[in-house]
């Protein structure tokens, strides 16, 4: 993750839940006051979000010692500490719910995505994740996924082409639509289209995409649709895919499947965090 971003984010972050401060811990801990405190995994899954733990805590007061016990992308039992932080007692239980609340998030995607790819269970279709994340979340979202052994799909509108239906039905076809976008953009940059029909398959291959995504299609319309691309030209297959039947596009042969569930429909790993007592 790009450590600066991380600080600006956590900065916002604190800010919004700290305001003026934090009037409990203000009211009932002096600055000498110290304590130890564990993070604790009340569930199973894949961690990841650990740097959330160091930097926040090295925001709110850098003489605090964090000690991780585990690294991103580990798989992790209920029970089991994750991290022991060390310092004044006050930044430690204010910065505790961000934190919580980032690493039970970000821990909650590594471990659907993680789920995904087992399920999905190939040796060359790669599980990937959408923009569809929570705005201001993306790029650790997106670092989840590839904590969970996911890939990740273009950061945002700025890096990639995705000509979509409306796109296209302005445009007036696949083809009007390739060559506008291809008369403007530089040479790096790639050309994604959205096709639903063996018809827009073969006019997006003769349009000259770089990539060509198989939208709502079942796992027998995607072989069908794949004998006709180029091995040149990159596959995808997105929409009505979740775990219940993402197994069955193991042997297509499509080089993504694109899952917006990994980062819109998932719920947090259960982490906690709990103080071993006061200590001056």
């Amino acid at each position: 993750m790009n450590q600066v971003k991380l600080t600006q984010l956590l900065q916002q972050f604190f800010l919004e839940d700290l305001g003026e401060g934090d009037i409990t811990v203000q009211t009932i801990f002096s600055n000498e006051e110290r304590s130890i405190g564990k993070f604790l995994m009340k569930d199973q899954g894949i961690i990841a979000g650990l740097a959330i733990i160091k930097k926040g805590y090295e925001i709110l007061d850098p003489s605090i010692k964090v000690d991780c016990h585990v690294k991103d992308g580990d798989s992790v039992q209920k029970g089991e500490v994750i991290a022991t932080v060390e310092g004044p007692t006050a930044p430690l239980l204010s910065g505790e719910r961000v934190i919580l609340n980032l690493l039970q998030r970000m821990s909650g995607i590594a471990t659907l995505t993680r789920k995904a790819v087992v399920t999905l269970n190939s040796d060359h279709t790669r599980v990937c994740d959408t923009r569809k994340t929570t705005p201001g979340l993306r790029m650790l979202e997106k670092y989840a996924v590839r904590c969970g052994g996911g890939f990740n799909h273009r950061n945002g509108l700025y890096d990639g082409v995705m000509i979509k239906d409306n796109h296209i039905a302005s445009a007036g076809s696949i083809q009007a639509a390739v060559q506008k976008v291809r008369s403007q953009i530089g040479h790096m940059v790639k050309i994604e289209v959205e096709t639903e029909s063996r018809h827009e398959v073969i006019e997006a291959i003769e349009a000259g995409a770089d990539i060509i995504m198989f939208d709502n299609r079942s796992p027998e319309e995607v072989i069908e649709f794949i004998k006709l691309v180029p091995k040149s030209i990159t596959t995808e297959i997105s929409g009505g895919i979740d775990l219940t039947n993402i197994a069955g596009y193991s042997d297509t042969g499509v080089d993504y499947i694109s899952l917006g569930m990994l980062t819109h429909s998932v719920s947090g790993l259960d982490i906690s965090f709990n103080l071993q007592g006061g200590k001056k």
